[in-house]
């Protein structure tokens, strides 16, 4: 149940604080940079103390850049014209780049020792799988993180950049797999934590395929409408 407390804590949060985000974005990555290098010194033994603990629950484990991006892509299946979905759509890039910073930090915790037992040949097939998929969603991740930025938006053309934006569907999914052949062992095994993990993430992201397939239905439709009164002169009538 961690990623659900983790994730319903984040939204509260996000949309309480979505006209600050946006004004100071630059406060919200320095957290992001801090934290990574706080999970650092901690787990490198720099800090006495257990304070910095938490940061081994949402950054290590990726709970708290896993909310964001989740948030991230539920915001592109609500309605445009809804309260929330304006509010979440103004701050997007500012969530994605916050995300890729924690997310980046997740990685580096786990690469060196990964790919050590990768070398080693000590990796179970479903681990390896994972580590692979994992090596995938770094590169997706770079490329999404560098082109989330106004700055970048502003110079890129702007069918390039939806359709870089476009590996975002990819990235969500193919974070799920990697979850799932992450924990798929102990779950087999019977732990009743995994268990309760696998259940939270497939709902979550069940969830999210169903609304943007609706969302995407739905703008089609308009779409379709829109056209159809084009070519009767505007007017809707037959």
């Amino acid at each position: 149940m961690s990623f659900a407390l983790v994730f319903i804590v984040a939204c509260g949060v996000v949309i309480a604080l979505a006209g600050f985000i946006k004004r100071l974005p630059l406060l919200f990555y320095a957290f992001a940079v801090l934290a990574v290098v706080l999970l650092f010194a901690g787990t490198e033994g720099y800090i006495d103390g257990g304070w910095w603990k938490p940061l081994i629950l949402l950054v290590k484990r990726c709970m708290l850049a896993l909310s964001l991006f989740t948030i991230v892509m539920f915001t592109g299946a609500l309605s445009r014209e809804s309260w929330l979905g304006i509010r979440l759509r103004s701050i997007r890039s500012e969530l994605s780049i916050v995300a890729c910073i924690l997310c980046a930090g997740h990685v580096c915790q786990y690469l060196v020792a990964y790919v050590s037992r990768a070398v080693a040949g000590s990796l179970d097939l479903e681990t390896g799988a994972s580590i692979f998929i994992a090596l995938v969603l770094f590169v997706l991740l770079i490329v999404l993180g560098v082109t989330s930025g106004n700055a970048m938006k502003k110079r890129m053309r702007g069918v390039s950049w939806k359709r870089i934006q476009w590996f975002a569907y990819p990235f969500f999914l193919l974070t799920y797999v990697h979850l799932m052949l992450m924990i798929a062992p102990a779950a087999f095994l019977g732990s009743e934590q995994a268990m309760v993990n696998a259940l939270v993430y497939s709902v979550v992201f069940a969830a999210y395929v169903i609304m943007r397939l609706y969302r995407y239905a739905k703008d089609k439709g308009a779409k379709a409408s829109v056209e159809a009164c084009k070519d009767t002169g505007g007017l809707g009538e037959g």
